[in-house]
């Protein structure tokens, strides 16, 4: 399996006024949902797809939930989710509080099966490039 790619013109933004390059940009090969994963999950083990879809539905409803108590969750192999916020600078501690936050983000750290998979990836220009 290769990963599409297509070559895309970007401005360096350490120097925007040198000439623009072409890079590599990964192309999406479609989209997998829940339905598809709960499938794909039941043709491999004893359970069935609606089963897995409801084990699926759950997953993702206890991970929301525990980001939201501001804890890590660790999703066996696959990596960690962690959240982080983006503020405003302060002088002083005194002076950070809930209105510093401009946003709260989503970090993901990659385990260690996804790490070795980044590493191992092949790729090939996409039909569609042009």
């Amino acid at each position: 399996m290769s990963v599409k790619i297509k070559p895309v013109q970007r401005v360096n933004p350490q120097d925007v006024n040198a000439p623009q390059k072409f890079y590599a940009k990964a192309v999406a090969d479609g989209r997998t949902d829940l339905k598809r994963l709960a499938k794909l999950i039941a043709m491999q083990c004893t359970v069935n797809r609606a089963d897995c879809l409801a084990v699926l539905a759950a997953l993702e409803d206890n991970i929301i939930m525990e980001l939201q108590e501001g804890k890590i969750v660790k999703l066996g192999e696959l990596g960690t989710f962690q959240l982080g916020v983006n503020s405003m600078g302060s002088d002083t501690s005194n002076e950070v509080g809930s209105s510093s936050v401009k946003k709260a983000r989503l970090n993901f750290r990659p385990g260690e099966e996804l790490k070795k998979m980044l590493k191992n990836l092949s790729f090939r220009i996409s039909n569609d490039a042009a």
